[in-house]
């Protein structure tokens, strides 16, 4: 298998370098538009929003281009192109935001909110993922991996490939929907299988995982960190070993996404033998937004040419309104005007028919040269009661440094602000395994976030009177998340909780408490 293993590798090189990229982000990000809107020029969007008279403003060098753009087709979110127009594709309508009719839609987790969201998958999206992975698979090629590491199986744990048929189409998890149409090549390497990968309940495919996993050479892990942490644990009980390398030795890379790896580390490290590669990415139910081009970074590269058109909106009170919602006049910039170190929310236009549409996630870029971004947040996932202005990067990172100073895992928390009097408190509900002192870790996670962030530092002394603490075991946001009915697949527990989802949360957890926090 070493020989086949050392073709593909110079393989993987040789189209790799055949695939580099010199062109400007400007040029190709106004290529991407235009191809959108030739293609969708003749859909019910299309001529709603007059495409055909945006398409003339290309003939100059100029933005002409995406000020037209920006004036012909409002910002939409989910609600309002759902209301507006995905809602016709859902009753069988043809051509209403992207040529043809869709028959397949990803069921969004939706941590944002309570409800799941319904994003079209059309069949030119599907292969612009699959392009993508293949484009994620090419940069392997840098990292230090041996020759038979190429030859090794693929482990995904995704959602179930199961999809539900409702009228003309079907609904289903991304990584259902995207497993059950593999490329023919890909089959060979791809664990579990189609028959497992079918199974429904969450608790019968990880019992049939792990029954399988001795038989499997695994070299690459896919998956959410949360669910593949209660897998490998799973396995290494089940065959009596002391860590999953025991059982498959040619583990080397984990590729991850969807939510920051940091606050995981800690405990995911204990369960493995030997050091190995993360690789981040950044697949969405909307798209294949961006991956980790090179070891040892942080940061992931926009995917630039593939079948999506970015905007950014600079996270901004004066675009964003106190509960995260953008605002209809809200500035927006392409990709040749936006700043290294600043904060944006992403707007996409995409070939399943999103247009301007507002993802949800807030990016930073990291390297303007190399379209290089992090993710720091969501625009409903942060919290500003008094202007504190939290993001979910600054709670990872003061969560990941009470893991480091305490050393201890804390895989899972959730945070809410609540009222305190007449002014505001926070209140933190941490996971961990570990025995600790709830009020060191509200010392720590206070310290730390005073450090990180000014905001939080001057509204600590002013109207943000109280930080409060309930330390819980893991297994009850993993039990909350299995209740809700969102156990496996690509299901993230929310790191900020609102509203009813509040309320659900606090009652769920009142067993727990024994009616104390600090």
């Amino acid at each position: 298998m070493a020989l086949l293993g050392t073709l593909l590798k110079k393989g993987i090189r040789l189209r790799e370098m055949m695939e580099q990229e010199y062109t400007a982000p400007f040029d190709l990000q106004k290529k991407e538009l235009k191809e959108l809107l030739i293609a969708a020029n003749l859909t019910a969007f299309g001529k709603h929003y007059g495409f055909s008279d945006i398409m003339k403003s290309f003939r100059t060098d100029s933005h002409n281009f995406y000020d037209s753009f920006r004036a012909h087709v409002p910002i939409h979110t989910y609600s309002k192109i759902y209301n507006d127009w995905w809602n016709l594709s859902l009753k069988g309508g043809k051509n209403i935001c992207w040529p043809g009719r869709v028959k397949y839609y990803a069921l969004s987790s939706g941590t944002s909110e309570a409800s799941s969201k319904y994003i079209p998958v059309t069949k030119d999206m599907t292969k612009a993922i699959q392009r993508t992975s293949v484009r994620q698979i090419l940069s392997l090629s840098k990292y230090d991996l041996p020759d038979d590491f190429f030859t090794t199986g693929v482990l995904m744990l995704g959602g179930s490939t199961h999809l539900n048929r409702i009228g003309n189409y079907f609904v289903g998890d991304l990584s259902g929907i995207q497993a059950a149409r593999l490329p023919f090549w890909f089959q060979h390497f791809y664990k579990p299988g189609k028959q497992i990968a079918k199974t429904r309940d969450w608790e019968t495919k990880l019992d049939k995982i792990t029954r399988n996993a001795h038989e499997w050479n695994i070299g690459i892990i896919v998956g959410v960190p949360a669910w593949l942490q209660i897998l490998m644990e799973k396995v290494i009980h089940h065959y009596q070993v002391k860590n999953i390398h025991e059982v498959w030795p040619n583990l080397r890379v984990y590729v991850h996404g969807g939510v920051s790896f940091d606050p995981y580390r800690k405990s995911f490290e204990k369960l493995l033998g030997k050091p190995i590669d993360y690789i981040e990415t950044y697949l969405a139910s909307e798209g294949f937004i961006a991956y980790q081009a090179y070891p040892h970074r942080r940061s992931m590269r926009l995917v630039l040419n593939n079948g999506i058109f970015y905007e950014f909106v600079p996270f901004e009170e004066k675009n964003f309104d106190d509960q995260g919602e953008v605002r209809p006049d809200a500035e927006t910039l392409m990709i040749d005007q936006v700043e290294e170190g600043k904060e944006y929310a992403l707007l996409l236009s995409t070939c399943a028919g999103a247009w301007r549409y507002l993802i949800g996630d807030v990016i930073k870029f990291v390297s303007l040269e190399e379209s290089e971004i992090v993710i720091t947040g969501r625009t409903k996932h942060f919290l500003s009661l008094c202007g504190e202005h939290l993001s979910v990067d600054n709670m990872n990172k003061a969560i990941e440094m009470v893991s480091d100073d305490l050393n201890v895992a804390i895989p899972e928390f959730t945070v809410a602000g609540i009222p305190h009097g007449s002014l505001f408190a926070h209140h933190w509900y941490v996971g961990t395994e570990s025995p600790v002192d709830p009020m060191v870790v509200r010392d720590r996670i206070d310290m730390h976030l005073k450090q990180l962030n000014d905001d939080y530092s001057v509204e600590r002394s002013a109207a943000l009177k109280e930080v409060y603490v309930d330390v819980l075991p893991l297994h009850v946001f993993y039990d909350w998340m299995q209740s809700k009915g969102k156990a496996g697949g690509q299901n993230k527990f929310p790191r900020v909780l609102k509203n009813a989802q509040l309320e659900e949360w606090q009652l769920f957890i009142k067993p727990y408490l024994n009616g104390h926090h600090s």
